[in-house]
């Protein structure tokens, strides 16, 4: 975790050889440099912006500032005719994704009163405030010549929705990246035996997204938890009936000895700084660690809703979607395929285990459970549906070395649920169950994937080409 706020570079582009010769050109076109600024500012992040750029001295120096004040994304606005050397010194010392902004400053130019200037001279500058367009293919052949990878986004400067969804998109694509940089994942435990499909490769995940894996201890929780007060578990009690309904059938043992796991697990992650965890054990009978793995689900939902997902059976991968959703701030709730109901053309998908509870429908439901299906012990679980709406699926695979993303949007719609104590939801998608569940299976996933609300495929898109990583779309 970091306190390090998201940097955004911006630059403008110009040709120095215009200014003597167009009065008043410099400085439109520096105040519309200005006017992007104001664009991308928000409170969470520091835009650091070079102004207008319009020599190769210049493009120089520039490089190097941006690369000092590490910024994370560059943002080129070009605002008219500028050289190709006034812009590759900067992004090429600076190395870091660059999005290229072609726009102008209104939908049109007035032609008649343009042409009704009388002065050609005056008609040229006017045509050069216009013309940011005109250096575009010139950049992006030298970008491709030169190895540079870049995007682009074209428009106007003001009132066009479409420039500033894409600039937000981009913006919270480069921040979830700048997060799972600067992510501490934690893993503790072991995988579930035989699952072959979860079994990850760490480093590979530390160099798509920079991720930080942590190997930690249930000793350590253990520990935590013997050390927990009556007056910090009756706090956690309290925070727990505020924020569950629990069914009366609760045994309140169960819930007290819950809330102590829940004490440990916040100063666990306190401790080690973690921003995600992915956990899985089974002890032996009688255990102390048995009892501390078997009360986890409560601490871990309440976790997951606080920024830190928690993953269970050790699935590393899904963690990572879940963190990559839940950066975007639309949650990421653990989830797989429970079943399929061919009559309402609709997929049952949830996961025994902690749950996103900022993501339900309802408030979420604490189930007593004799049995934890697959697992040790019994206790208590949770229980609820992902909010009715739209709702996008990602998936982390491992596929020959590499990181892929795969994702899918759909609905959650309301219908019949199992009530077994477990996340639960229905999921509807355009092409149809069978169609969905097939080419989603085709693409190779483990069996989990993280489930938000919100359709952001377009988020994730960006995310991957920050990451230099594949991203597959179902629907």
């Amino acid at each position: 975790m970091t306190d390090r706020k998201l940097k955004v570079g911006l630059f403008g582009i110009g040709l120095a050889t215009y200014w003597p010769q167009f009065e008043g050109l410099e400085e439109r076109l520096t105040a519309y440099v200005g006017q992007m600024a104001e664009k991308l500012a928000r409170p969470d992040i520091e835009v650091v912006n070079l102004g207008l750029i319009d020599t190769p001295e210049k493009a120089i120096d520039a490089g190097h500032r941006f690369r000092e004040a590490d910024v994370d994304i560059i943002f080129l606005h070009v605002t008219t005719y500028a050289l190709s050397s006034t812009v590759l010194p900067v992004v090429r010392r600076a190395r870091v994704p660059v999005v290229i902004l072609n726009l102008q400053p209104q939908a049109s130019i007035d032609y008649r009163s343009f042409n009704a200037l009388g002065d050609r001279t005056k008609m040229t500058g006017e045509w050069l405030a216009h013309c940011g367009a005109c250096p575009v293919p010139e950049i992006a052949n030298v970008f491709r010549r030169s190895g540079v990878a870049f995007h682009q986004i074209t428009g106007m400067l003001h009132d066009d929705p479409v420039v500033d969804h894409e600039i937000a998109d981009w913006i919270d694509a480069a921040r979830v990246a700048h997060v799972m940089a600067h992510n501490r994942l934690g893993v503790m435990g072991r995988y579930y035996n035989g699952m072959l499909d979860i079994y990850s490769d760490l480093t590979a995940h530390t160099a798509a997204f920079g991720t930080h894996v942590e190997i930690v201890e249930i000793d350590e929780l253990a520990r935590l938890r013997r050390e927990a007060t009556d007056e910090e578990i009756t706090a956690t009690l309290a925070t727990i009936r505020r924020e569950f309904d629990i069914d009366p059938d609760c045994d309140p043992t169960e819930l007290r000895r819950a809330a102590g796991t829940a004490v440990a697990l916040r100063k666990f992650v306190d401790a080690k700084k973690l921003g995600s965890l992915a956990y899985y054990y089974e002890s032996s009978p009688g255990h102390e660690y048995e009892d501390v793995i078997t009360s986890v689900i409560i601490g871990c939902s309440l976790l997951t809703a606080q920024g830190v997902p928690v993953a269970g059976e050790y699935e590393v991968k899904n963690v990572q979607a879940m963190k990559i959703m839940d950066s975007f701030g639309v949650g990421g709730s653990f989830t797989e395929y429970y079943a399929m109901d061919f009559r309402e053309d609709v997929v049952l998908m949830g996961h025994d285990g902690p749950g996103h509870i900022k993501a339900a429908e309802d408030r979420t439901k604490i189930r007593p459970l004799k049995v934890y299906h697959g697992k040790v012990g019994s206790g208590v679980s949770v229980e609820m549906s992902v909010k009715h709406g739209p709702v996008t699926l990602l998936s982390v695979i491992e596929r020959e070395g590499r990181i892929v993303l795969l994702c899918a949007e759909g609905e959650s719609v309301p219908g019949p649920i199992l009530e077994i104590g477990n996340t639960n939801s229905r999921y509807k998608f355009e092409i149809g169950a069978r169609r969905f569940v097939e080419n989603w299976n085709a693409e190779g996933p483990a069996h989990h994937c993280a489930v938000g609300v919100g359709h952001i495929a377009g988020k994730i898109e960006k995310l991957g080409k920050l990451l230099d990583l594949e991203v597959i779309q179902i629907c």
